[in-house]
């Protein structure tokens, strides 16, 4: 969580935020104490919900809020935008016309989960040796191993 938090927060000009977009499950998914996401833009994808806790926007779709970072006062305040989940938002933004870069956790163990990312197409996808800022090497924590990886889309 340190480089998630580290990556999706600092920005090179300090009058600027990251904004990071989410379904509504992923947003109900962070407990109540740390939403909105400190020191980030938030918007929430949902054709459900009808209302937010002030400083967050609501959106119905990936196109919608992508339209909102672009259209309204927002590209002044914003520096990067960061896709957090769910899978189906994941899923959209790597098959969807978007150029997009994926910062992924490979975990290095099986687990039984129920929620994938969608299988990185390596035509559409390239991976990125040794990526500025970004921790290399297998890391630990919990008994776990992981690492992380970069990819460019390089066909939209």
């Amino acid at each position: 969580m340190d480089f998630f938090k580290k990556i999706t927060t600092e920005t090179e000009d300090p009058e600027k935020r990251n904004a990071v977009i989410m379904g509504r499950k992923t947003w109900f998914s962070i407990p109540e104490k740390f939403r909105p996401l400190k020191d980030r833009i938030n918007i929430v994808l949902s054709k459900e919900m009808k209302e937010i806790e002030n400083g967050v926007y609501l959106s119905r779709g990936l196109n919608e809020a992508l339209d909102l970072v672009e259209d309204q006062d927002l590209p002044s305040k914003i520096e990067h935008v960061y896709i957090i989940g769910g899978s189906s938002v994941y899923k959209e933004a790597m098959t969807g016309p978007y150029k997009c870069r994926l910062y992924l956790t490979r975990i290095m163990a099986d687990f039984e989960c129920d929620t994938f990312l969608p299988d990185i197409d390596e035509k559409v996808f390239q991976k990125i040796e040794n990526p500025v800022n970004v921790p290399s090497g297998i890391h630990s924590e919990n008994g776990i191993n992981f690492q992380f990886e970069v990819y460019d889309k390089v066909q939209t």
